[in-house]
C-alpha cells in the first residue's frame, strides 16, 4: 500500500517524563518497529552485534544524565509506556556512533545537502538515508511545562532531530566524516538543546558544553542570521555567510580551512563535493534571493542523477540504497516546516505548523478528520495547556522526580 504523503503528527505536553509517556502511548508502534530494525539497518554499512550496540548505548547514559537530565527523564517516560527499554531507546540515539573503529569511515546516519538563508529565515535539506526508516518517521510537537516548544520531523523515539524551536532557531543535519569516540553525549541530545536555544550564542554553548561522541554538522537559521556548525569531538568551528551573501550551504565534508586535514584522512561521503558545487551554482543563479520556492527547486535538482542532490538508488556498493527519504524547508521565524515524504522530485510538500503559544493546542492536519471525542485526543494530540491545571502540573512534576 502506498504510504500517505503526509507524516503522522503528534503533540505532547507536560513535564519531561509525562511528555515521554505520552509519546510512548501515541507512537508506540513506530518506536517498537524502529527499535526492532535498528541494529539490522546499521549493519548495512558496518558490522556490530546487538550486544555491542546496547553496551555502547548503556555507557552513554551517565553522560546524558550530566548534560541534560530532563531529556533523560523524557526518555525514561517513553520507555515506561512504549514497551521499549531505556537501553534500547538509547541505542536509537547512538546509531551514528556505531562503527567498526572510532577512527574509520563515516557515521551511520546519511549524506545530506543543506542550505540556510537570512531573508526569509529558513533552513532546508534533503535527508538522504535508509528508506527502511520512513515508516517510523513522525512529525512531533513537544510543549514542555517549562521551556520552549519544538517541532521536529524524524524517527519516533529520537530525543531531537531536524526541526525548529519557538524561539526562532531552525536546524538541519549533515553527517561529517571525522574522528569520533565510542561514548559521550549522543548527538541528538545536543540537537534538542540547540532547537531550544534563543540565539546563535546559546546554540554554540549547547554544543560546547557537551562531551561529544561523534563529529557532525548542524546548519541553522537563527535570529542572528544563517550559521553552520562543523562539530568535532573536541572542537567547534562556526561558519557564516561570505561578505555580502545572505545564505550558505553544506554537504558532507569540512569547509573551515582549519579542518582541511580531516578531509584528507576520511573518504568523501556520497559525492559531497559535487553536490556542494551544484547547490552553490543553483543558489548563485537565483534572482531575487533565496525563498521557499528557490530552496525547494534546488533540492529537486537531478544533475548527475542518480547521485544528484535529489538522490535515488544507484550502484554504489556501500550507500547505493540511500535515497532522499524526505525533503524539508523550515521557516524558523514562522515556526513551520514544509516536508515532502519521499524524494522531492516526485512528492508534494506538506505544511506542518507550530500552534501559537499560550492557548489550547490544535491539530493542524490538512484534510484530516478532527478528533470528535475529547477522550480520544491522545490519539494525535495529548494534554493541552488549557486542560492542565496547577494541581495536575504539580503531580506530573512529582512523577518526574521518581527514579
Amino acid at each position: 500500500m502506498t504510504p500517505s504523503s503526509r507524516y503522522r503528527e503528534i503533540e505532547v505536553y507536560g513535564t519531561p517524563r509525562e511528555m515521554g509517556r505520552q509519546l510512548g502511548e501515541a507512537a508506540g508502534e513506530e518506536i517498537r518497529g524502529f527499535a526492532g530494525i535498528a541494529v539490522e539497518r546499521v549493519n548495512k554499512t558496518v558490522s556490530i552485534s546487538r550486544e555491542q550496540a546496547l553496551a555502547t548505548a548503556s555507557a552513554c547514559i551517565p553522560y546524558v544524565a550530566d548534560y541534560a537530565p530532563e531529556l533523560l527523564a523524557e526518555l525514561r517516560g517513553t520507555a515506561e509506556s512504549s514497551g521499549v527499554s531505556l537501553d534500547e531507546l538509547m541505542l536509537l540515539q547512538v546509531r551514528n556512533q556505531l562503527r567498526n573503529r572510532p577512527d574509520t569511515g563515516s557515521p551511520n546516519e546519511g549524506g545530506c545537502t543543506a542550505l540556510a538563508a537570512r531573508r526569509p529565515a529558513l533552513v532546508a535539506q534533503n535527508w538522504d538515508s535508509d528508506p527502511a526508516l520512513d515508516p517510523y518517521t513522525v512529525v512531533l510537537t513537544r510543549r514542555p511545562l517549562a521551556g520552549p516548544a519544538t517541532l521536529t520531523v524524524g524517527q519516533a523515539g529520537l530525543i531531537g532531530y531536524i526541526g525548529c524551536g519557538e524561539r526562532g532557531i531552525g536546524v538541519c543535519l549533515n553527517t561529517l566524516p571525522a574522528p569520533s569516540r565510542e561514548v559521550g553525549v549522543p548527538h541528538y541530545f545536543i540537537v534538542r538543546r540547540v532547537l531550544e536555544a534563543d540565539s546563535l550564542d546559546a546554540a554554540i554553548e549547547a554544543v560546547r558544553s557537551a562531551h561529544r561522541a561523534i563529529p557532525a554538522n548542524l546548519i541553522l537559521a537563527t535570529p542572528q542570521g544563517p550559521a553552520d556548525f562543523e562539530i568535532l569531538i573536541d572542537d567547534l568551528r562556526v561558519l557564516r555567510p561570505d561578505d555580502g551573501a545572505d545564505w550558505l550551504t553544506h554537504t558532507n565534508h569540512c569547509l573551515h580551512p582549519a579542518l582541511n586535514a580531516i578531509n584528507e584522512r576520511f573518504p568523501e561521503l556520497i559525492e559531497s563535493r559535487p553536490r556542494k558545487r551544484r547547490i552553490d551554482t543553483l543558489l548563485e543563479g537565483a534572482a531575487g534571493g533565496i525563498d521557499i520556492g528557490v530552496a525547494q527547486a534546488a533540492l529537486r535538482d537531478h544533475r548527475d542523477e542518480p547521485r544528484s542532490i535529489c538522490r535515488h538508488t544507484n550502484d554504489d556498493p556501500r550507500h547505493g540504497f540511500w535515497i532522499s527519504v524526505f525533503s524539508v524547508v523550515i521557516e524558523a521565524d514562522a515556526g513551520c516546516m514544509h516536508v515532502s515524504r519521499g524524494p522531492p522530485c516526485s512528492r508534494q510538500c506538506e505544511r506542518h505548523q507550530h500552534v501559537a503559544a499560550g492557548g489550547r493546542l490544535e491539530l493542524r492536519r490538512v484534510g484530516a478528520q478532527p478528533v470528535a471525542d475529547p477522550a480520544d485526543r491522545h490519539r494525535e494530540v495529548l494534554p493541552a495547556a488549557g486542560l492542565v491545571g496547577h494541581r495536575v502540573a504539580a503531580d506530573l512534576a512529582a512523577q518526574d522526580r521518581l527514579p
